[in-house]
């Protein structure tokens, strides 16, 4: 039995002006404020003697790793993402960048949620993804479309009570 398994979807390669400059913002924090400290704390945990028993050497010389890993990952992504900056002419339906409230039909509770990038998402804020099955089911809707979306918790009919753009 191999332990092959197929490559995971793309992301979609679109963000916000404000997310992509967030993006650059933090590959340059990591490349010319963050990684330059890691690295004289690793030069002076190499200098301590035997790296073997040396946990702050292995502290170091992983963060390090992480922080390349993630400076790597940014610059290979921020090149090929494409920033949307102008609201679509339909703006009473839900696009990119929108941000919607919706009514849960069994329930009546209401939620907001904004459709940003896969780079951007954060669920405190209530910004999902545009890959997100809950954005796949709303795009193209209108106020007071219903519309079924599968979530972890199940199937869920939502209704639109209102879409806005920044």
């Amino acid at each position: 039995m191999s332990r092959w398994r197929p490559p995971a979807p793309s992301s979609t390669a679109i963000i916000t002006r404000e997310g992509f400059e967030r993006l650059k913002a933090e590959l340059d924090h990591l490349w010319h404020t963050v990684r330059p400290e890691v690295v004289k704390a690793l030069a002076a945990a190499a200098a301590e003697g035997d790296r073997s028993e040396n946990a702050e050497y292995t502290y170091r010389k992983k963060q390090l790793g992480e922080i390349d890993r993630r400076a790597r990952y940014l610059s290979k992504r921020i090149p090929v993402l494409k920033v949307v900056e102008a609201a679509p002419s339909q703006r009473d339906a839900v696009f990119f960048g929108a941000t919607m409230e919706l009514e849960n039909v069994a329930s009546g509770e209401t939620v907001r949620y904004r459709i940003v990038g896969p780079d951007e998402t954060d669920a405190r804020k209530g910004w999902i993804s545009i890959d997100s099955p809950m954005a796949r089911a709303v795009l193209k809707k209108r106020v007071d479309d219903e519309f079924d979306a599968e979530l972890p918790g199940g199937r869920t009919r939502f209704a639109i009570v209102a879409v806005a753009y920044e």
